[in-house]
């Protein structure tokens, strides 16, 4: 929608009397979580990152003294990630962009790098259609368990961890929804008690724990009555270039209008997606 000085200048100009209040609230992308996956950088210049990877190793063998060893051959492979392109234009008039404090160039383009960092976690945790990079929904070779009932008790974590265990892999986060989050926190320690079987500690309200596992909640794209298990050193974010926020009048210059646009290019590799279990209820 195209802002003008008649419709945006009333929040962002000069006369602001108090802080500018953004909604819908900031949230950076859980896909930089070290917890949650690995980043790696790459260059403009680069279209793709290759993960190698070996698929089954060389098989050992006891022998006598002196016998003849077989030889034996790791099966490699590898997981190639190119980096897909998320980006947004808004359109204001250049009055507004002059006028306005805090700049609404910035104002606008802050909207859009908030929102670009829902798209990464929309992807991450879903199965979004091309050309959005394929994330934890679109894998194929993923750990399923499924708890019966609703999630009222935390033996799924505990069969969580230990079918990432069984395959090599060690749980750093527990992915999951606003909504099972909160079922996570109304557990009680037995019936009849008020006290929840997270735990409460006064000196960090806000970290959330699954028997010592971090809990990430994120509200964008993760399926209903879902949670991932997932091992962060096996997940990579992989980032072109970061949020690209930028400015340009010339291509409205006749109507003397400014177009702010934000790009980033992103996607993300499983190199070991029998590291990652999906827990969901019946």
């Amino acid at each position: 929608m195209t802002n003008t000085t008649t419709t945006a200048a009333g929040f962002v100009g000069p006369a602001e009397l108090g802080p500018l209040i953004l909604e819908p609230v900031s949230a950076l992308s859980i896909a930089f979580n070290p917890a949650v996956s690995t980043v790696v950088y790459i260059t403009q210049a680069t279209n793709a990152y290759r993960f190698p990877r070996v698929a089954a190793d060389p098989t050992a063998q006891w022998v006598n003294e002196g016998d003849e060893i077989s030889p034996s051959d790791a099966t490699l492979d590898e997981d190639t990630v190119v980096p897909s392109k998320v980006a947004g234009l808004s359109i204001i008039t250049s009055e507004l962009a002059a006028d306005s404090n805090p700049a609404a160039a910035q104002v606008v383009g802050d909207g859009l790098a908030r929102d670009i960092s829902r798209k990464v976690d929309t992807a991450l945790v879903g199965n979004v259609a091309s050309p959005a990079p394929p994330g934890l929904g679109a894998q194929s070779g993923t750990q399923t368990y499924v708890n019966a009932g609703a999630f009222g008790s935390l033996d799924f974590a505990a069969q969580a961890i230990s079918k990432a265990e069984s395959v090599g892999a060690t749980v750093t986060a527990f992915i999951t929804s606003p909504a099972v989050a909160l079922q996570l926190a109304t557990i009680k320690i037995a019936t009849g008690y008020n006290a929840p079987v997270l735990g409460m500690d006064a000196t960090s309200a806000t970290s959330r724990n699954v028997l010592g596992v971090p809990l990430v909640v994120t509200p964008f794209g993760m399926p209903a009555n879902t949670l991932y298990a997932i091992d962060g050193s096996r997940i990579f974010t992989v980032v072109r270039e970061d949020i690209v926020v930028d400015s340009d009048a010339s291509p409205f210059y006749t109507s003397d209008r400014v177009a702010v646009r934000a790009i980033m290019r992103v996607g993300f590799g499983f190199p070991h997606p029998a590291s990652v279990v999906k827990v969901s209820t019946s």
